[in-house]
């Protein structure tokens, strides 16, 4: 069916309904590859099970050719998409472009909806001027993972601050074992890692005035220190390493720690996953400093797609409290207070301990970026970031510029 059509078969299944036939609506969704939207499109067919009257066809696509398809539906008379997926860093710039659907009034409307069960730094990125645009769906907040049998192997302890961490990996090096599988690829990847670094060492990216502070003492100290692991503690060909890299490093056994997603430990622990034999040996734990980079997905309505009902419709299914529950125990990345506290949910899925972990890592997370410029932002710093690290500039001079750039860019 050609997106052209859409209005006139819009016009016909109306007609149908008056003669007393019905015209199910489809609704095009577009959805980022990785594992979870497999999960929803299985949980999907019950859904399409209890409503004949919706169907749903999912568009799904790496990452990077995202954003450019949703902007271009956007931006066309009539949606290509009537559901999409918005990455933190666009939240800002979507909804005051006006390009999304406000969802208060569904949400209120919703009958035992529980829009407060989603962890409360999950709903404050889909919460813009003081209306909200997007329920949350996958969280993809950072924490320690670690190979809990060397720890206690060496008889030591999980690192709880960045100079112990520093210390401990270092120690931990040696004999083509790595005590740091990290990803200082230039972009996103390096600014997703680091940013944890900056908390840690007392920095952000902005003060409580909204000033530029990147180029402070703490980020200045947080860089030395990154880079410090990376020479010593990390592998000598991984400057342009990603997670799929540092994944395969820890899944290998030739790494003690990685900084990533939460969800990656039921990755390492699947006995049929890419960590073989080691699967169980691995734990989750707070990063370092205990306040995480938070990086989320959110289900929103495009302002211009003629099947807002019946989009909403889905999207309540789909986070509803017993779906979102059904998610999670099927493997997706929890987001809700009730599903992470359900003793069902720790039982038939990766143990009370794990989900008690990423609820406190959730609650006390931020975001990566915020703001209608926030994907400049991470682009430029993880740019200079990535530049400092391979030694092109030092820690002092490449946030420096990080800073001044993203001044010019803020207009500050």
């Amino acid at each position: 069916m050609t997106r052209i059509s859409r209005g006139v078969v819009a016009g016909l299944a109306a007609a149908l309904l008056a003669g007393g036939a019905a015209m199910a609506v489809e609704l095009d969704v577009i959805m980022e590859e990785v594992p979870d939207y497999d999960v929803v499109a299985r949980l999907t067919e019950r859904f399409e099970a209890e409503h004949p009257d919706i169907r749903v066809r999912f568009d799904a696509m790496p990452y990077d050719a995202m954003r450019d398809k949703i902007l271009t539906s956007f931006l066309a008379p009539e949606a290509s998409y009537d559901v999409i997926i918005v990455d933190n860093p666009w939240m800002v710039e979507f909804a005051r472009a006006g390009y999304l659907e406000p969802l208060d009034a569904r949400i209120a409307a919703t009958e035992g909806y529980d829009y407060g069960d989603f962890v409360g730094p999950l709903r404050a990125i889909g919460e813009v001027d003081g209306r909200i645009w997007g329920v949350p769906y996958y969280n993809y907040a950072l924490g320690l993972i670690v190979r809990q049998d060397v720890f206690d192997r060496a008889g030591l302890a999980v690192p709880t601050d960045l100079e112990d961490y520093v210390a401990t990996v270092r120690r931990l090096t040696g004999d083509g074992f790595y005590g740091a599988a990290m990803q200082p690829q230039r972009g996103y990847k390096i600014f997703e890692e680091w940013k944890n670094w900056l908390y840690a060492a007392g920095g952000d990216l902005f003060d409580d005035e909204g000033r530029v502070i990147l180029d402070s003492p703490e980020a200045i100290r947080a860089l030395e220190l990154y880079i410090e692991t990376h020479r010593e503690a990390a592998p000598p060909n991984s400057l342009n390493w990603g997670f799929d890299e540092a994944l395969r490093l820890m899944a290998a056994g030739k790494a003690a720690t990685m900084l990533s997603y939460n969800w990656m430990l039921p990755t390492l622990n699947n006995p049929e996953g890419p960590a073989g034999a080691l699967a169980g040996r691995f734990q989750l734990y707070e990063v370092p400093g205990g306040k995480a980079v938070l990086g989320a997905w959110h289900w929103a309505i495009p302002h211009n797609t003629p099947h807002k009902d019946a989009a909403w419709t889905f999207v309540s299914w789909i986070t509803s409290k017993a779906v979102d529950k059904e998610r999670v125990i099927m493997g997706g990345a929890p987001v809700r207070v009730s599903v992470m506290t359900d003793p069902e949910v720790w039982e038939k899925g990766y143990g009370e301990r794990y989900y008690r972990t990423v609820l406190a890592i959730l609650e006390d997370a931020e975001p990566l970026a915020v703001g209608e410029r926030a994907e400049e932002i991470i682009e430029i710093v993880g740019t200079e970031l990535n530049a400092a690290v391979a030694g092109e500039k030092s820690a002092e001079q490449a946030l420096r510029d990080a800073a001044d750039r993203v001044r010019r860019l803020l207009g500050r």
